[in-house]
Order: C-alpha cells, then structure tokens, then sequence
C-alpha cells in the first residue's frame, strides 16, 4: 500500500496531537524506508516480475528482517520506546508504536501470501487485494480520505505555509498514487533502480515536520 499508509498517520495526528506528523509519518513508512536499504546492501531481495499480481510486477520474496511479523513488532517496540525516551509522551510512543505495526497489518491485506511471519520459517501471510486494481484502488482511497478527514478536524492551519505547504503534499501524494497506477505495468529496469528510487520516500519527511511546524492542534 501507500496512500492506505499515509492514512494512518494523518489519522493519528488526532489520537497523539503532541507528535509530530513528520514523526508520525516516518513510523507507518518506516518498513519501506528501511526496504530499499536493504536491497542495495544485498540483505534482502525483490525479483522484478510483471503480472506477479495485477497491481505490481514484483515479487517480494526474500524480506524478512523489514517484513516479517516478527521482526515488525520487535521495530515497533524499538521506535515506540525511543521516542518515549526522548519525549515521555506515552500516547505519541504508542501511536508511533502501532504506526510501524500498522504497516505489516496493511501489507497483510494487500500483498499476496509472501510476508513471513518470523525470518526462516515457511509460514506466510497476504490477503491479495492487489490481485484486483479496482479493489485496490477503491480501499485506498477510501483508507486515505477518511484519514485526511481526521487529520483536518484535528488540525487547522497556522499560516499560509501551514495551508499551502500541506495541500501540495496531498496533491503531490495523490499524483504519484496515480501514476504508480498507469505505470505498473512498467516496471523499473533493475532491482538498483528500484531501490534508488525506494529512497526518494525519505523526502516526504522533512516535508511532513515543515508541514507540522506552520499547523496547530486544535
């Protein structure tokens, strides 16, 4: 998922107003962010592999430090104790907790069985939304706009660049939503060119805690 992703962390600006939505959203992407790292160190692997589902060609067969059950909620743990730690702000810690777990949950749902549930073994869980675009599409959209809906009533803007700043990244988050969506059945030429392009994820966190810093908890 991605935007399904996105949804959890504008949501859970509502429950934890003291986090920062940058905070926030580098929980829910942690997994992926970690992912094309990975990759690039040969710790994991992806195959490139048109039509392994209808909504991506790839096949997610080697992840299970980033991917599996049982290392998720070891990160989970992990990212919600050192932000109490740091902060000693308990909801934040388990809304950034639940945040990292959120993203195996939703995975769950949208991959195919090939998240293993603990490194080595040959258990695996996946529901197979993506074998339908539609489906895909259709819960998504739904997952993003009803967290959008509550990141908005928890939320109001405390200048233009609190406005602004904060609809181009809905905007810029809906396009590449879009295109990632009329170009799956182009898929990159190579795993690097994958994983490089996996690592522009990070750009969206800065641009989350500028968002956070020009908007208010209301």
């Amino acid at each position: 998922m991605f935007l399904g992703h996105y949804a959890v962390a504008l949501a859970a600006k509502k429950v934890a107003p003291k986090t920062s939505l940058g905070t926030l959203f580098l929980s829910v992407q942690f997994l992926d962010l970690l992912w094309p790292i990975f990759l690039l160190l040969g710790i994991e692997h992806v195959r490139i592999d048109p039509g392994n589902t209808a909504f991506t060609p790839l096949d997610f067969y080697d992840y299970p430090i980033t991917h599996s059950l049982a290392t998720v909620i070891g990160w989970s743990l992990v990212f919600g104790l050192i932000y109490f730690f740091k902060r000693r702000y308990v909801r934040g810690a388990w809304m950034l907790g639940l945040g990292v777990f959120s993203h195996w949950l939703l995975d769950v749902v949208a991959h195919r069985p090939d998240l293993p549930i603990f490194p080595g073994g040959e258990t695996y869980a996946g529901l197979g939304l993506w074998n339908s675009v539609a489906a895909t599409i259709v819960v998504e959209s739904a997952l993003f706009i009803a967290g959008l809906i509550l990141y908005l009533r928890a939320t109001a803007a405390r200048d233009r660049i609190g406005r602004y700043a904060f609809w181009a990244f809905i905007a810029f988050s809906v396009l590449i939503y879009v295109g990632n969506v009329f170009s799956r059945q182009q898929p990159p030429s190579t795993v690097t060119a994958l994983a490089i392009g996996g690592l522009t994820q990070w750009l969206i966190i800065p641009w989350t805690y500028w968002i956070d810093r020009h908007r208010l908890s209301k």
